[in-house]
């Protein structure tokens, strides 16, 4: 599978200005001042170390980087490595460097009859990124498996081992996110030695299975099952089909509480929102649904028209994607577009789900 992480700088000065676009998949971003590549843990650690301003990309699949580029160095993530550290009666532990490619972890897994990750086939970007994002797909997250991170912390200047409860896990984020403080080195994770997946959570891949919502399959037939689905909506990577030239959803589902909902639910009439309920009465709704019923459905061009060469992404409301001539701005136009439509409409806002550089919606 393609992955914009196995990129090579192309440049033989590490300093000279590199277009980051060559580097992310929105295929998007100005240059950087200079650019490190990291093949090892060590090499990760010094780099970090060494520069100020750093910004640390692997995958660059959920990363907007500005027209502007970045002020500093970026140092490319380019660790390899899956390692067996620990089995035990129907249990196994595994190290993954930071920069496996993720989707790769989770073939291995397949392939070896671990589950746990099997949901989350088909997902872009590095195995060091998954704890960043609390990554989650079709009824599964990292942290139910995550048994600790590996991380550089610049602020002590050492290298720490976090637990899942110092990684401060939520829908969608972690104490990583938003933070310079830690670089993630390598990943733990904790997988069931079974052939087959983890109970069946999400009504759309159980319908596609042909099974009821619990019931458990053949770790290959879940794995098929949802990069079909990840596919149809162009959330797979594909050089070819520029649907994917994104970070994949642009917008986390909101998450409301009781008199929001209620506030919300005046708003949507006799029409039944996509939602879904979550702990301590929250309910969590669905932000293709809003955007969609807002007026901006797959394929529409913006404002604009599609002169600014964005547009949201044929497949599915939630992508915004780079039509091959687009620029940062004009995508953050569209995003700022869609954001106020659906407040408007539905008195709602949506929250931009990867990590900002240089730039804001």
């Amino acid at each position: 599978m393609s992955d914009v992480s196995a990129e090579r700088p192309a440049a033989a000065d590490p300093y000279a200005p590199v277009p980051l676009s060559r580097y992310t998949t929105l295929r998007l971003g100005g240059p950087a001042a200079g650019l490190v590549t990291a093949a090892d843990e060590a090499a990760i650690v010094r780099a970090v170390a060494a520069e100020d301003p750093v910004l640390v990309l692997a995958g660059g699949s959920n990363v907007v980087i500005g027209d502007a580029g970045f002020p500093g160095t970026v140092v490319l993530v380019r660790s390899r490595g899956i390692e067996v550290v620990e089995e035990s009666a129907g249990r196994v532990t595994v190290e993954v460097a930071a920069g496996e490619p993720w989707d790769d972890v989770v073939h291995t897994a397949v392939r070896r009859g671990w589950s746990g990750v099997e949901c989350l086939s088909g997902v872009p970007g590095s195995a060091g990124a998954t704890p960043i994002q609390n990554v989650g797909a079709y009824g599964q997250e990292v942290a139910e498996t995550i048994a600790s991170v590996r991380a550089y912390d610049r602020v002590l200047g050492d290298v720490v081992t976090m637990t899942p409860a110092e990684c401060g896990f939520g829908y969608r984020a972690s104490v990583f996110k938003r933070s310079s403080r830690w670089v993630v080195l390598s990943v733990r994770f904790r997988l069931a030695v079974d052939g087959r997946s983890a109970p069946v959570r999400y009504a759309e891949l159980a319908r596609v299975l042909g099974v009821a919502v619990g019931d458990r399959v053949p770790l290959e037939d879940a794995r098929r099952a949802v990069l079909a689905l990840r596919a149809g909506k162009g959330m797979v990577l594909d050089p070819d089909d520029r649907d994917t030239w994104s970070v994949g959803s642009f917008f986390t589902n909101p998450v409301l509480d009781a008199a929001a909902f209620a506030a919300f639910r005046e708003r949507t009439g006799d029409e039944e929102p996509t939602s879904w309920p979550a702990p301590d009465g929250v309910v969590k709704v669905s932000a293709a649904w809003l955007i969609d019923r807002a007026g901006f459905t797959k394929g529409y061009l913006g404002a604009d028209g599609g002169a600014g060469g964005v547009a949201v992404s044929g497949k599915h409301a939630l992508a915004l994607t780079n039509r091959g001539a687009g620029s940062t701005a004009a995508l953050l136009r569209l995003a700022r577009e869609i954001r106020d439509g659906v407040r408007d409409r539905f008195g709602v806002t949506l929250h931009p789900e990867p990590v900002l550089i240089g730039c804001g919606v």
